[in-house]
């Protein structure tokens, strides 16, 4: 695990556990909720492919109003809640009204897009009722960067089991009842109001809530465009190929493309979003004007770790696709199958891309940053355009690996050249582990059980993960 002290850690220094204790309150309540999502997810799935496509296209539209809504807010109020000469009821409070602005057009920009793309009235109704539960956690995730800046990840932690608890229940409880697609869609919007309702709750009495004036909305707003435009370019170049899919292949194929990757963008979501951006990010941003030599050895260890942890996961998810998909998606999913064996390749992608992007935000380089994000958008539209219309699945999940590669080599090139992101010694270590194992996979799967192949093919890289981990002790 990498040293993420905010002291210079003295040597042999284990890892701190305090910590380590904040990334273990948000990832007990990731699981919990990703948990009664997997349940949620799998029994819609299993009841219909049509319905599962339908929720999958309101979510990935309810992630484009999100990101609309934050403005990319999100990463500059960390600077502002820990500016001692800003109450942080002003800045709180200045943001909620900037996002609310935001949220108010963004849904009726929804409302527009789903007439204009003919949906029928039933998908119009669902898409339009998710997409404002996934819309307005936009408001609750202020709230949520207060309780990181403040060090109280255990209350983020809590609100969000709560709310996944009420919300994903509601939606169970209507799945097994056998609602009307329309009742169930409310699971979502349930669960945020719980979030919203939660989040106030304990905040605003210890930050009481000023009313925000016109200039210090106006200063926030330009200070949060430029994220705006990374954070949308980002939601748009990771969902384009979904719209482009219900078009060319319709909800089936929505379906077939969701369920795998539900699976790969999710594990990737537990990195980025709880360890780098929740835990590490502040640290970043910290350190960046104290002690720059600090945030590169955090980098660096981080970055291998990332590796350490990236290359065997994808591994057992490319050849257990079977498995996993069939097993827990049913036979319905053929396709799903195969179509993860190339979206593992995101994963590493993901893992050093986002890395990358928050160092280039600590060291006050997003412009930079949002020029690689439209980069990527480029690419991404137009392999979109070229490669979907004539093979719908595969042009999906190419244009998005093609998307992810892109990106990046940008992102983690200019890491690599001012903070040398990932050293030789590890990088050829690692490499040199999995080859071996790839090699030690090839040579016996023909003849050993198929799991233990597979064993043999983990062994090399787990071993040198347990070998950094005594080094650290």
């Amino acid at each position: 695990m990498p040293d993420i002290d905010s002291q210079p850690p003295t040597p042999g220094e284990a890892p701190p556990h305090r910590i380590l204790k904040k990334f273990a309150y948000l990832l007990t309540a990731r699981w919990l909720r990703e948990g009664l999502v997997t349940v949620f997810f799998i029994l819609l799935a299993r009841r219909s492919t049509t319905t599962y496509g339908e929720f999958m296209l309101a979510i990935s539209l309810g992630a484009i109003l999100l990101l609309v809504g934050e403005f990319g807010l999100n990463l500059p109020l960390v600077s502002l809640l820990n500016d001692k000469n800003r109450p942080p009821g002003e800045s709180l409070g200045q943001v909620l009204l900037l996002k609310g602005v935001l949220l108010v057009g963004a849904l009726g920009g929804a409302l527009v897009f789903v007439h204009w793309q003919g949906y029928a009235p039933a998908l119009r109704q669902v898409v339009l009722v998710i997409g404002a539960g996934v819309a307005l956690e936009a408001l609750a995730t202020t709230f949520f960067v207060a309780f990181q800046v403040e060090g109280r990840q255990d209350l983020e932690g809590r609100i969000k089991a709560l709310g996944a608890g009420v919300g994903l229940g509601y939606g169970l409880i209507t799945l097994f009842l056998g609602a009307a697609p329309l009742t169930i869609a409310f699971f979502k919007l349930i669960e945020t109001l719980v979030f919203l309702a939660a989040g106030a709750y304990w905040l605003i009495p210890r930050s009481p809530l000023r009313w925000p004036s016109l200039k210090g909305v106006w200063n926030i707003a330009q200070r949060g465009l430029v994220f705006a435009l990374i954070e949308i370019a980002a939601i748009i170049y990771n969902k384009a190929n979904i719209f482009f899919l219900q078009r060319y292949g319709g909800a089936d194929s929505v379906a077939q493309y969701s369920v795998t990757n539900q699976t790969v963008d999710g594990l990737s979501g537990v990195v980025s979003g709880l360890l780098l951006q929740a835990v590490l990010f502040p640290l970043f941003v910290k350190l960046w004007d104290e002690d720059k030599n600090r945030v590169t050895s955090l980098a660096q260890n981080t970055a291998r770790w990332l590796l350490a942890a990236a290359l065997p996961l994808m591994f057992f998810l490319a050849v257990e696709s079977d498995r996993l998909i069939i097993l827990i998606y049913g036979p319905h999913y053929q396709d799903a199958v195969w179509l993860q064996k190339y979206l593992v390749a995101t994963i590493i992608c993901g893992f050093l891309h986002n890395l990358a992007a928050l160092l280039m935000i600590s060291m006050r380089r997003e412009r930079l940053l949002l020029v690689f994000y439209l980069s990527g958008l480029a690419v991404n539209l137009l392999a979109c355009g070229l490669l979907i219309p004539a093979m719908p699945l595969m042009g999906a999940a190419l244009a998005l690996i093609l998307t992810k590669v892109t990106v990046a080599a940008l992102t983690v090139s200019y890491g690599q050249r001012h903070l040398s992101l990932i050293p030789k010694k590890p990088l050829l270590q690692i490499t040199g582990t999995a080859l071996a194992g790839l090699l030690a996979y090839f040579l016996t799967h023909p003849f050993l059980p198929r799991e233990a192949a597979e064993a043999l093919a983990l062994a090399p890289t787990l071993a040198l993960a347990w070998w950094w981990w005594r080094q650290e002790e």
